[in-house]
């Protein structure tokens, strides 16, 4: 999908697609391409001078997070991984996928292979001031602002729901909740390896294009965020991993409980069997033909089971 925007009156607004063709004038606007068809791709290379393999390089979902310029065209690429969710049969799963940013001296192009919500925060200005167009530089450090505080926005709603699954196997052991763990500690993963990337891209960012000095704080203010979501998903991820291993060690512990208990009441229902057993011989026994000789027996075996039921009781193995 294809999308063009352009300032008008210090107001971001969306140019409509069927004005859009090979005599649009595209310069000074923002496209951004959605999950693009070989057309669209096509149709922005050859009327912005991008070579396609830079648009083409964020639609790669292993594609690495990286930053370099084109020498032909002079055209910067800058790509970073942003977050992104999947909706499970009952929970979200969180990802990374990667975003390229596109700057020419007459346009910029972002492009993605999913629709993501990271645009609606730019332009409903969520994370960062009203953006100009014209300021490239600043657009691309206001983008990984947003990239940066999406992450941090995600990583705190990872934390509520392991709180939340973790209320829940308090009470019961069940496999969905435990799948769910499972889901969101994958989920940091990929978040803490896509947030290190991008800090390697954040660091050659300014050896790469000159940051104006009205910008240099902001860039400073996007370093410190990307740095906070890699401690917070450090943090939030070794917490989960300790917690998926306590309740390893507790379902294990809970398992040896029920096979102590199991083997016990085995052992006490195996004394009657082996008592009937003995007096079951095709020899002589006591009481052999005695009427009251049956009741002997089942006194004794009730006698040792009694008495094997408080050795056991007392060694905690019925506990």
């Amino acid at each position: 999908m294809l999308q063009v925007y352009k300032k008008l009156n210090k107001a971001t607004i969306t140019v409509d697609n069927a004005l859009i063709g090979e005599s649009y004038d595209f310069r000074d606007h923002w496209i951004h391409m959605s999950n693009p068809t070989d057309k669209e791709i096509e149709l922005i290379s050859r009327s912005a001078g991008v070579p396609e393999d830079m648009i083409k390089a964020a639609l790669d979902e292993e594609e690495r997070a990286r930053i370099e310029r084109d020498d032909d065209t002079g055209a910067l690429l800058v790509v970073t991984d942003i977050p992104f969710t999947e909706e499970d049969e009952d929970h979200y799963t969180y990802t990374t996928l990667p975003f390229g940013f596109i700057s020419t001296p007459d346009v910029m192009i972002t492009v993605c292979l999913e629709e993501t919500s990271l645009i609606d925060d730019m332009l409903s200005a969520r994370f960062v001031k009203d953006f100009n167009l014209h300021k490239r530089t600043r657009f691309l450090i206001q983008l990984q602002y947003t990239i940066s505080k999406k992450f941090v926005h995600y990583l705190k709603q990872i934390d509520r729901a392991s709180q939340r699954v973790q209320n829940v196997l308090e009470k019961s052991m069940k496999n969905a909740e435990l799948i769910e763990m499972l889901d969101l500690e994958k989920s940091l993963v990929y978040i803490s390896t896509s947030l290190r990337s991008n800090s390697v891209v954040l660091d050659k960012l300014p050896k790469m294009t000159k940051l104006f000095e009205e910008d240099e704080d902001l860039f400073e203010d996007v370093v410190i965020e990307n740095k906070q979501a890699i401690e917070m998903s450090n943090i939030y991820r070794d917490i989960l991993s300790g917690t998926m291993d306590a309740y390893a060690s507790i379902i294990s512990n809970n398992l040896n409980v029920v096979m102590k208990v199991l083997t016990s009441l085995t052992l006490l229902v195996a004394i009657p069997s082996m008592i009937g057993a003995f007096w079951g011989m095709n020899t002589g026994v006591p009481f052999e033909g005695e009427s009251w000789g049956f009741w002997v027996v089942i006194g004794i075996s009730v006698v040792v089971c009694l008495v094997a039921g408080i050795v056991l009781w007392k060694k905690r193995f019925l506990k």
